[in-house]
């Protein structure tokens, strides 16, 4: 073992203690993707690795989606402080207040999210994470046997509807953006299954509108019971890496005029739903 080791709570998160030598030379990687799997988030506490270096550590765990600037991409909203930098719209970053699974309007989801935190707000922005393959695995047996037959859509068109009330022109938008459907039971390579969950599932294929998205929203309540989540409370310099493929994330809203600035790598997915 070439770091230490404490589980942040029983189901889900573990805190890793490692030097940074031992992080970015790759030694440690192995060891990390499998806890990564199994625990879903690894925390390390007040690292303040540069964007170099996070991206090199990033490149250790997975390929990396050329996202952003050279592999960072900056989660902020301009506040006139620092102009150099590629800020987002207000409309994004509250979308990230619920919860979801990135890139499930594609055909892969991203594998894992490596984010550090450069500034944070007064109060709010901490992070949730929900363990998705343990809320499955904890679903009785008859239930199981019928969500692992359905299949649901996602849309960003959902999520959107969930953040601001809708224009003319904006639905119109949105309605251009590609639909996905994907099973709602994730069987991964390894045999293992998740639920793919989140406020882009637009509805349940094969029933109607109502009764799909009361399933969706019981789901949804289950999924995310304090049994199976983790909420990260930043400190500036922190690295948070989660398993993209088997957990849930949403940011606890703050001020969108604070200043709060968080940079993130993004690993491709390596598996298609199935």
């Amino acid at each position: 073992m070439k770091f230490t080791t404490v589980d942040l709570t029983p189901r889900i998160g573990t805190e890793i203690g490692v030097d940074l030598e031992t992080l970015l030379s790759g030694s440690a990687a192995a060891e990390l993707r499998e806890i990564l799997e199994q625990r879903g988030v690894i925390v390390l506490r007040e690292l303040g690795l540069d964007d170099r270096q996070q991206v090199a550590f990033a490149r250790t765990l997975g390929e990396l989606d050329q996202v952003g600037r050279e592999g960072i991409f900056k989660i902020a909203i301009n506040s006139g402080q620092d102009r150099r930098a590629a800020y987002l719209a207000p409309e994004y970053v509250k979308g990230t207040f619920f919860w979801h699974i990135d890139g499930t309007t594609g055909d892969r989801p991203n594998r894992a999210t490596l984010l550090s935190a450069h500034r944070l707000s007064p109060s709010g922005g901490q992070t949730e994470f929900a363990n998705t393959y343990a809320a499955y695995d904890d679903l009785p047996e008859s239930e199981k046997r019928f969500l692992d037959t359905l299949k649901v859509v996602h849309s960003l068109k959902a999520l959107q509807r969930a953040v601001n009330p809708e224009t003319a022109a904006e639905q119109a938008a949105y309605q251009r953006q590609p639909e996905r459907t994907h099973p709602l039971v994730w069987r991964h390579r390894s045999g293992r299954k998740s639920l793919v969950l989140g406020m882009t599932a637009s509805h349940v294929e094969g029933m109607s509108l109502a009764e799909g998205q009361a399933l969706l929203r019981r789901l949804m309540e289950w999924a995310t019971q304090p049994q199976f989540v983790y909420r990260h409370e930043w400190r500036v310099g922190d690295l948070v890496v989660w398993d993209n493929t088997g957990t849930m994330h949403r940011v606890v809203p703050y001020a969108l005029d604070s200043g709060r600035t968080m940079h993130r790598t993004t690993l491709i997915g390596e598996e298609l739903l199935a």
